[in-house]
């Protein structure tokens, strides 16, 4: 009698671990990924953007209209820039050279000013900022 019960034990026994790990395969099956895609905002007005992020991320500090404060002013960077058939965004992005003031010193300057201001600008706030300084005549 001691050996059926002992018996029937282990089966019991058995028979339930058999079910965790059926319980935890369970457990452990992953749900199909769900892939959010982030939308970018909609520009409304790329000039009033771009006049607003030209100002927020202090490039208004070194480039005025007309005037070359630290670094060439507006309206020279638009002639450079047209008169090469030049992409401020690339240039903005990083994978330009810079073409209106190419002193070393200067070009360190404007590189790590990038680097730290309109490195995490999406390239639709990019372009709206190129935008902007376009419409400065």
């Amino acid at each position: 009698m001691k050996k059926s019960v002992l018996v029937l034990g282990l089966i019991v026994l058995f028979l339930t671990s058999c079910g965790e790990k059926k319980k935890e395969e369970v457990k452990t099956e992953e749900a199909p990924k769900v892939e959010t895609v982030k939308e970018a905002p909609v520009v409304v007005d790329n000039l009033e953007l771009g006049k607003k992020l030209f100002a927020e991320k202090t490039c208004t500090t070194c480039h005025q209209a007309d005037a070359k404060v630290i670094g060439p002013s507006i309206k020279d960077i638009n002639k450079v820039y047209a008169d090469q058939n030049a992409d401020i965004v690339k240039f903005l992005k990083g994978e330009a050279e810079a073409i209106v003031d190419t002193d070393p010193g200067q070009v360190a300057i404007m590189k790590a000013n990038l680097d730290g201001f309109v490195k995490d600008l999406s390239g639709d706030e990019l372009a709206a900022i190129a935008a902007y300084m376009r419409s400065v005549k």
